[in-house]
């Protein structure tokens, strides 16, 4: 059978990509495997750990399910792209070192991308008309919001804290 290859071009982690995939290539197969973005991490392959979030045009999505080719056009932000240019962390990773919410790592970069994805959601979708201000999320509502995302050291009090703190500081 013949795999036919499509040209893609995207942004990502702000530099312009180009490149040709398979059409049934995943978004999370051609970051790992073609680009070695390793921070990506491989777990279910099915959609339900969240490991491998990566934020297409700002919002969480689950690379293991996405295609790469639906990534032309779009801006594709990995672990690797939120830590600044200047190289500090940004309030996302910072808020979960001090927290203490990263236990054995694995879940840690989908968790971050996550909560940025939330940050996102509440910056554009909820600014106060007028202001810069943004209406908090409770911790409920992060809860739902990080509920597509396992921890299998059950850290989950120390990150609720760390996305919480990043609304309250």
């Amino acid at each position: 059978m013949k795999h036919t290859q499509h040209h893609i071009q995207f942004k990502l982690n702000g530099n312009n990509t180009e490149l040709a995939v398979h059409a049934s290539d995943t978004l999370l197969t051609v970051l790992r495997d073609r680009l070695e973005l390793k921070g990506t991490k491989p777990g279910c392959h099915e959609g339900e750990c969240g490991a491998c979030t990566v934020l297409i045009d700002g919002a969480p999505v689950n690379s293991c399910l996405y295609l790469a080719v639906n990534a032309n056009g779009k801006e594709v932000t990995t672990i690797e792209g939120l830590q600044h240019a200047d190289g500090k962390l940004d309030p996302v990773q910072e808020s979960l070192v001090n927290n203490g919410a990263v236990q054995c790592g694995f879940c840690t970069s989908g968790m971050a991308m996550a909560i940025k994805g939330l940050v996102n959601e509440y910056e554009h979708k909820h600014q106060v008309p007028g202001t810069r201000k943004f209406e908090n999320p409770s911790r409920d509502e992060i809860k739902k919001w990080l509920e597509g995302n396992l921890c299998r050291c059950t850290g989950y009090v120390k990150i609720i804290d760390a996305a919480e703190t990043l609304f309250r500081d």
